[in-house]
């Protein structure tokens, strides 16, 4: 059940994927973050309210939220801060990025958890991991080829490092995850309505301090419908991963693994809907990229 609950989350990620691209397109991106994030969290804060007043129904539903205590929320408010920093980097190279270049490099966390692993933890990886990493390393080099084309340098583009800075705290932010559900015992509700509840308000803090004070001198925020609907995605998409992490035969490997797939719905979905070039080319450098991602998690199954 968790593998296809894995996989309903990855589409849903994708399609937010999609979804936020347009919204940000030429558009403010911290009051478009913030937006979206508000219209996803009105779907699930309003359950912290029916969880204690009607907590019975709400156990019927599957979707009760039981009190927790300070130290709990505080868990869950540096949660929300890992993820308000992932958001904003992720969502400014977004709007500089075309997505069939966005989307890719985005699924290469599993890359980054490695690479720490080795320098931080000095692990060993083995054969297969290291074929891994080689064939990403290529694969990102591919990448690399294709937005000189497009005018993009890797090296010198704060947008591509950006998304990296977002890639990697994503690979925190997921395994951060697996401790609270997996390790502490967390209900995935508990983690999402309070994260919700929790992201709203740093994002509102970071919105006030450096997009409203100098809101007429950058690019204007215009509402766009793709808003509510990148947030309401994201909801269902984080809804369904948390679901498959509560159960205790979840390989968080294979999880990872399975969600990443949601670059294919970003890459095809997005790169023709904003018309974007080189398609086919950066086709055969996305498959090697995931290639080298399944070997890394391969023996991790």
């Amino acid at each position: 059940m968790w593998i296809v609950l894995g996989i309903s989350s990855a589409l849903f990620l994708g399609f937010y994927d999609v979804g936020r691209k347009h919204a940000v397109n030429g558009n403010a991106v911290l009051p478009v973050l913030w937006s979206a994030t508000v219209c996803g969290a009105v779907l699930v804060i309003p359950v912290i309210v029916l969880s204690g007043f009607f907590p019975d129904f709400m156990m019927k539903t599957g979707l009760y939220v039981p009190v927790i205590g300070p130290r709990a929320h505080l868990f869950l408010f540096f949660k929300a801060v890992i993820v308000a920093a992932s958001w904003t980097f992720g969502f400014f190279a977004l709007k500089h990025l075309p997505i069939s270049i966005f989307a890719p490099i985005r699924s290469m966390s599993p890359f980054w958890t490695l690479i720490g692993a080795i320098f931080i933890f000095h692990e060993q990886p083995n054969a297969t991991q290291w074929t891994g990493l080689v064939v990403i390393l290529f694969s990102y080099y591919g990448f690399m080829l294709l937005s000189d084309r497009e005018g993009i340098s890797f090296h010198r583009n704060k947008w591509v490092f950006l998304l990296i800075l977002e890639t990697i705290i994503g690979s925190i932010s997921g395994l951060y995850d697996k401790l609270l559900i997996q390790k502490m015992g967390f209900s995935p509700m508990v983690v999402l309505t309070w994260f919700s509840f929790y992201i709203v308000v740093i994002l509102s803090v970071l919105a006030l301090i450096l997009w409203f004070p100098g809101r007429g001198t950058i690019s204007p925020f215009q509402w766009r419908w793709s808003i509510p609907l990148a947030g309401i995605l994201l909801v269902f998409s984080d809804f369904l991963y948390f679901r498959a992490l509560s159960y205790s035969a979840a390989l968080i490997a294979l999880l990872i693994v399975i969600r990443r797939l949601n670059v294919v719905v970003s890459f095809f979905v997005g790169g023709h809907l904003f018309r974007e070039v080189n398609r086919g080319l950066k086709f055969i450098a996305l498959t090697g990229l995931l290639a080298g991602v399944f070997l890394i998690l391969l023996t991790g199954w």
